[in-house]
């Protein structure tokens, strides 16, 4: 028989697979020693048995009641008896952390005559009919399925009849008659009463929790964080301890360092009178923690303690949970704490420097996600902005966007492409989806635990929370701010690390990180910058050291390729030709394209050469002594022309006007008419253009080959590769490889210097992949398109799809994430894996390196690594990301170790002889 229970006393961390993270850390603190109201956890594989075949284990019912047998026995009372009952908590607790995104329900075992019992026994009717009506609130909207605004509304209108500022005023009579008025409003809209007896309770309350790993919310929390979908949740069950007791009760949230700058101390948010639930949900504004120390001084030292023996316990930064019953503390949870991407490299650097975790290990706390996030401009403070309103800065960053009041218009509009700040009084679990969409969230409650700040933080979202003096409106769609009132759609700057929100758009600056990186990577002299660079610095040192992938860019001018070499690129895997084509050198292109004869075409030809070389040159001396892999021209000759309606209109109006056509513009539409394509990037493109086009080849190398010479002759190290892209068969190599040497051979003949420009290939198509063995005879490198072979496996169209139907795809679960933005590791990794493979084995050392925008993708980066990759070139901009996530990867495979190229590298690039 499967054992699907385990006793808090039984599991430990290790277990989290199985017990869920927070019913292995529950298990672990007990197994610490620290007081812990005692519990017992129905584990993930009883909820994945529910999940796929709607019912729970047969075993399952079971054994919570003889595990609650035990329970009642070590307290001495059963559940819901009458006189002072047990009562328990019925918690979610994925594996991996999934903040307010599924079910819980306090206070279970009361009824009708246990809420008597209990506020008998503790003399605290107020507490007896205040927990009463949580549990019929908690149980009516998550088991049976009411509105949870309806009862909102109901607790509303007393609260406005008595004047309540919140919950916490309303007396006897109030909570006996909202109680009451909540089990009358079950049973009008289910037809069922609220359950009496408290096994049933227990019962439904966990089977809620199951069914809530499939809620609308929590599958969209998983897709955004890419959590697989059939892990399930487990459920904790424990003894019920009350925050909400009086006076000398209370409950609150700890953090062993900031969440938010990553800075030590002591964080957190205390509410007196109130169970855990008031303080996450942000309906009441909480006080700091550190005033805990005045308001009951024993069970703050008792808290910092417990603080500091977990996060040594646990080498990193802890978020807490813990409840004050009459002056005595119990500790609710644990766990590793999300924060943001400063607190994230802050902490990993902190800890390193404390001995706790080594630097290597530091470099597993963060992620190349975080570190762009951090790479975001920031608003530009020099200026004189007019403060809307103050609050907490509950996750750092800054962001503009027009107000929007609920999860509903904040996803219409951020689906019509507008940028929003979504306001509220207080965000739920409901509001995710409107979360998701704004680039901000603003609340007037809450701190830096509730629930927005902590889900903000978790995605990365700008968000400032508490912020009092904002009012909101949900009936008027406005919010009030002293004098202020900001309607719907009024656009505000939200200022995260600051806590400010701004009044209209205000200009962004770079970041303290981008102006790093732009030194080369030299610390700011200024201690503030440094202490914002320094641990990024540190760690990315690491990361150089452990990686063994190369980091080029993707850059087509000087001035990306300097930059990119500051932030730390080795070469260029990718400079694009025909971005040299554009502005008032199209022209030129054009007039290659309108020859009438081969000496009109040379003609054009001959005046791009000196413009191309001189480009190649100044790139060159931007990256001297690294490879630079020059692609030739790769788009449809068309895209340099006018659009075809465009001048077919001009045309038509000159006509219509009885003038004559402009000549020019009659000779440009004959020529996009006749080299129209119903397709055309799947056309006359890449090394296509090059077999077609007579000259094209010959003048771009020979643009190549004598900026190799100037920059020879001028004593640099210029080290140029030919790429040639679109490449099907082995034979379009062949003849575009024989035009290469001619020329270079020409060349090195003219100049008196012997040249080697090492020729490679795009492996970009299907067929190409498939057949890498025979293209690698040609080839002396390869270098993944990942962009093409992406469209050409999966049979998408970029430009077309992505508006069309990938919003669906998603949230239909069809792919976890577009296939453009991360590697396809089944399909179209599959057909790098064989490349790789095939390649290498016909030319031993073949160098292999990928310059789509895969490469510069966190997770694809893993992906790269591992099947052997010697580079990944990305944008300038995610250099510093590449570099870091190769580190990453270098540390999961173990270390810095070399892959065997059966036979070493290729011969390095464009150099000399």
């Amino acid at each position: 028989m499967s054992t699907y229970v385990y006793d808090f006393a039984e599991g430990g961390r290790d277990m989290v697979g199985l017990l869920g993270n927070k019913g292995a850390n529950l298990a672990e603190m007990t197994r610490m020693g620290l007081p812990v109201p005692p519990g017992f956890t129905v584990t993930t594989e009883a909820c994945r048995v529910f999940l796929a075949s709607g019912e729970p284990p047969t075993e399952l019912r079971d054994q919570i009641r003889d595990h609650l047998a035990v329970l009642e026995r070590g307290a001495g009372r059963r559940l819901g008896q009458a006189d002072d009952p047990l009562l328990v908590s019925v918690r979610s607790g994925a594996s991996v952390s999934m903040p307010g995104m599924m079910e819980t329900v306090l206070d279970v075992g009361l009824n009708d005559y246990s809420v008597l019992g209990l506020g008998k026994t503790h003399e605290r009717e107020r507490f007896a009919w205040d927990s009463y009506r949580r549990l019929v609130q908690m149980y009516g909207t998550t088991v049976m399925g009411v509105d949870g605004s309806l009862f909102e509304a109901s607790l509303t209108g007393v609260k406005e009849q008595h004047h309540a500022p919140d919950d916490s005023t309303l007396d006897v009579p109030d909570l006996i008659r909202i109680t009451e008025s909540f089990k009358d409003l079950i049973l009008e809209r289910t037809g069922r009463a609220f359950p009496q007896d408290p096994a049933e309770q227990l019962w439904g309350a966990v089977l809620a929790v199951f069914a809530s790993w499939n809620s609308e919310r929590a599958r969209l929390y998983r897709r955004r964080e890419r959590i697989a979908d059939d892990l399930g949740t487990a459920v904790t069950v424990q003894r019920m301890v009350f925050g909400n007791l009086g006076p000398d009760s209370g409950s609150g949230v700890a953090f062993t360092r900031d969440p938010a700058t990553g800075r030590p101390g002591v964080y957190g948010d205390y509410l007196p009178s109130a169970q855990g639930e008031d303080v996450v949900s942000g309906v009441r504004n909480t006080v700091p923690l550190q005033e805990l120390a005045t308001l009951d001084p024993t069970s703050f030292t008792q808290l910092h303690e417990h603080m500091a023996a977990l996060e040594t316990h646990y080498r990193d930064l802890c978020d807490i949970e813990f409840t004050i019953e009459g002056g005595r503390l119990w500790m609710l949870q644990t766990r590793v704490g999300k924060r943001t991407a400063q607190a994230a490299f802050g902490i990993a650097s902190q800890l390193a420097d404390e001995g706790v975790i080594t630097i290597r290990q530091a470099l597993g706390r963060v992620d190349g996600a975080g570190l762009a996030q951090l790479m975001f401009p920031r608003f530009d403070t020099t200026g004189t902005d007019t403060v809307i309103a103050r609050g907490i800065p509950a996750s750092p960053g800054a962001a503009v966007g027009a107000v929007v009041f609920d999860s509903a218009e904040a996803v219409r509009r951020a689906g019509a492409g507008e940028k929003v700040v979504l306001v509220r009084n207080e965000t739920t679990a409901d509001d995710l989806p409107g979360m998701v969409a704004a680039q901000a969230v603003l609340t007037s409650h809450g701190g830096k635990t509730s629930h927005a700040a902590v889900v903000a933080r978790g995605m990365g979202k700008v968000c400032v929370c508490g912020a009092e003096g904002v009012v909101v409106d949900g009936r008027t769609r406005c919010f009030t701010a002293g004098r202020l009132t900001v309607p719907e759609g009024t656009v505000v700057s939200v200022d995260g690390s600051r806590g400010l929100v701004l009044r209209g758009a205000v200009p962004m600056v770079d970041s303290e990180l981008v102006h790093y990186f732009d030194r080369g990577g030299r610390l700011p002299d200024d201690p503030a910058a440094q202490e914002a660079v320094l641990p990024v610095h540190r760690i990315l040192q690491e990361a150089d050291a452990a990686r063994r992938l190369e980091v080029r860019a993707n850059a087509d001018t000087p001035q990306d390729a300097a930059r990119a070499r500051r932030f730390g690129a080795q070469g260029i895997g990718l400079c694009r030709t025909e971005h040299m084509f554009l502005g008032d050198r199209r022209p030129l292109v054009e007039a290659m394209i309108l020859a009438e004869g081969a000496a009109d075409r040379d003609a054009a030809l001959g005046a791009l050469l000196p413009l191309q070389r001189a480009d190649f040159t100044g790139i060159l001396k931007a990256m001297d002594g690294l490879p630079v892999t020059i692609r030739l021209l790769d788009p449809p000759l068309h895209e340099f022309l006018p659009d075809r309606t465009e001048l077919a209109v001009r045309t038509a109006r000159q006509e219509a006007l009885g003038a004559a056509p402009d000549p020019r513009d009659t000779a440009l539409l004959a020529a996009v008419n006749r080299m129209h394509e119903e397709n055309p990037m799947l056309g006359l493109r890449g090394v296509r253009l090059g077999l077609v086009v007579p000259g094209l080849v010959a003048m771009q190398v020979r643009a190549v080959a004598e900026a190799v010479v100037t920059r020879s002759r001028a004593g640099g190290d210029p080290r140029a590769e030919i790429m040639v892209p679109l490449v099907d068969t082995v034979e379009e190599l062949r003849l575009v490889k024989q035009e290469v040497d001619r020329v270079l051979t020409a060349v090195s003949t003219e100049t008196g210097v012997a040249l080697e420009c090492p020729v490679g290939t795009m492996i970009e198509l299907p067929r190409a992949a498939l057949t890498a063995g025979r293209i690698a005879e040609e080839a002396r490198f390869f270098s993944f398109g990942t962009n093409d072979l992406t469209q050409t496996t999966w049979g998408f169209s970029r430009d077309d799809v992505e508006a069309a139907f990938f919003s669906a795809y998603l949230d239909k679960g069809v792919f976890p994430v577009s296939p453009f933005e991360t590697i396809d590791r089944e399909g179209v990794g599959r057909l790098v894996r064989i490349a790789v493979a095939e390649g290498r084995a016909a030319r031993p050392g073949l160098q292999i390196g990928v310059c789509g925008e895969h490469g510069g993708d966190p997770s694809s980066v893993h992906f790269f690594h591992d099947v052997g990759l010697d580079y990944v070139s990305c944008s300038p901009f995610r250099v510093p990301v590449a570099r870091l996530e190769a580190g990453r990867a270098a540390l999961e495979t173990g270390g810095r170790e070399a892959v065997d190229h059966a036979g070493g590298r290729a011969v390095p690039a464009g150099r000399v002889r």
